[in-house]
Parts: structure tokens; sequence; C-alpha cells
């Protein structure tokens, strides 16, 4: 089936879209193209751009989800096979401004959830060696 479209970009709210560009750019790498400070695209190297949008006040998702307060999205980085791999992006990501929010189990389940710094759930993932 032919698409009726191409993805280009997910766009994500925040207070402060040149500060929320540069702590992408530092986990996945790429730069910050800034338009004007209400609008910053960040084009992650092998992967899709990024967009920060400014939404002033806003309320970021909880975590663990909720009804009342779905997170709507998250973004999940390939941060290594091993988990000293694992380790070192979690100390990278903390040290940028992240706040963990969820190790519970993550041996078992490949994963660890944290907070950028606006408070948007965001995943390192353990990839399996090919």
């Amino acid at each position: 089936m032919e698409p009726a479209a191409r993805f280009r970009t997910v766009v994500i709210d925040c207070p402060d879209p040149p500060a929320l560009a540069a702590f992408y750019a530092q986990v996945g790498g790429g730069t910050p193209e800034a338009a004007d400070g209400d609008w910053v695209v960040l084009r992650l190297p092998g992967g899709p751009r990024l967009a920060f949008q400014r939404v002033p006040g806003l309320t970021p998702p909880q975590w663990p989800r909720s009804d009342r307060n779905a997170q709507q999205f998250h973004l999940d980085f390939d941060a290594g096979t091993t988990w000293e791999e694992i380790d070192a992006a979690e100390e990278k990501v903390l040290a940028l401004g992240a706040r963990v929010l969820d190790r519970e189990d993550y041996e078992k389940k490949d994963f660890r959830v944290y907070a950028d710094p606006a408070g948007h759930p965001f995943c390192l993932l353990r990839i399996d060696p090919i």
C-alpha cells in the first residue's frame, strides 16, 4: 500500500525549547537548529527529527502512567549491549539533568525509564548483540 505521507518529525511541548533540544542533542547526538526561541529542531543522526515547541506552564506527564494523566509518548534510545554500557549511559543522562523514574526489575525488562529536564519519560534500552 502506498503511504499517504512520509514521517518527518516528533514534536515535543516544553517550557524551554533550546534547553530541551540541547539535552537531547547530548543524549542522542545532532545539533539543535533554532528557528526562534519558541521552536527548535534537532536532527538525530540516523533517526527522525525532534522538534521542541514552547508551551508555558506545561504540566509534565506522571509516572507511572494513570488514566488521568497518560504519558502520551516517550522516546527510546539504544544505549548498549551490556549493563556496563547502560550504567555509563545512565551516568551521562543523569549528569545532563535527567532523573530516574523506574529501574524496578530492569534486568528482566532490558530498559530503564527516566524523565528529561521537562519531565517527559524516555528509556535507555539494552539491545541484544547481533
